[in-house]
């Protein structure tokens, strides 16, 4: 997928923070936020998190500056970054209304590289891209992409890449829907609300990729040109290579279903097809059966 390269990408707020070391959040984090952060793997932050206030430095972000058209988001994975950001934004502020959500962007887009502090505490890349909702920011350390291909068996490439960041997006639009609050109830499993939450996410996700061809900047551009057959294997390659069974089978040898918090692979490709194909109004996985999930 790549995107128009007259398209104005400057709008997008994402940011790339410098390492971080030695840094320590201030005040403690609730049980609530704790449930609610579930990474894109599915890691548990809990352990990650710093409840102290001590010192330490931090380094300033860096907005991209350099990073202002489609061109420049075809050559550099951090202005492809921003240029999701920017698509994404002008996404859901055309179709949020119509699902009922009053939208407003996410505080923040952070790119950054081993460890990162938060609202939700500290993390490491080990986490995998998340959302922190007390901050509503999206973390993603772009080292992941790797992981996904080499690890997991992920295809790779532009749209794999910005899927995971139009999932992401999709659990801050639960977020500012009060869907994360509303369905947290610790409990894990094949129809539970966590995978109903990820497969939602997913399904934004493809409903987002269907009208990225179309959304367009201020200028009238459209950011991104029409998605290609390969191009789309590589975002249903991606969801796949993400499935609950897949990282359980690879990780430990043998799945075990009781403990699903993001769904199957067929699940998630499933999900992701079905925004593609019918937007965000197919999206309310909270309204089927546990046997059509």
């Amino acid at each position: 997928m790549t995107f128009n390269p007259k398209a104005d990408i400057g709008g997008g707020k994402t940011s790339r923070r410098g390492r971080n070391t030695g840094i320590a959040v201030g005040g403690g984090l609730g049980v609530l936020a704790l449930v609610l952060v579930g990474s894109f793997l599915g890691v548990d932050l809990t352990g990650l998190l710093g409840g102290g206030t001590g010192g330490g430095t931090t380094s300033e972000d860096s907005s991209l500056e350099q990073c202002q058209t489609g061109q420049d988001a075809n050559e550099q994975i951090d202005c492809r970054m921003k240029g999701a950001d920017a698509s994404l934004d002008a996404y859901w502020s055309e179709v949020s209304s119509s699902i009922g959500v009053d939208y407003v962007r996410p505080q923040g887009f952070i790119l950054f590289s081993d460890a990162v502090a938060t609202g939700c505490g500290n993390a490491s890349s080990a986490t995998g891209p998340f959302y922190c909702p007390p901050d509503q920011t999206i973390y993603i350390d772009t080292s992941f992409y790797d992981q996904l291909e080499q690890r997991f068996g992920a295809e790779g490439g532009p749209l794999a890449e910005m899927y995971v960041v139009a999932h992401e997006y999709g659990h801050h639009i639960q977020n500012i829907a009060g869907v994360l609050e509303s369905t947290r109830d610790g409990q894990t499993g094949p129809t539970s609300n966590a995978v109903r939450v990820e497969l939602q996410a997913d399904c934004f996700a493809g409903a987002w990729a269907g009208a990225a061809a179309t959304t367009e900047d201020a200028n009238g551009e459209t950011f991104l040109r029409p998605i290609s057959p390969a191009e789309y294997q590589q975002a249903i390659d991606a969801a796949a290579a993400v499935g609950d069974d897949r990282i359980q089978e690879a990780t430990q040898g043998q799945v075990t279903p009781h403990t699903f918090s993001h769904g199957t692979s067929e699940q998630r490709v499933r999900w992701f097809a079905a925004g593609y194909d019918e937007g965000v109004g197919a999206c309310n996985t909270f309204q089927v059966d546990g046997s059509q999930l």
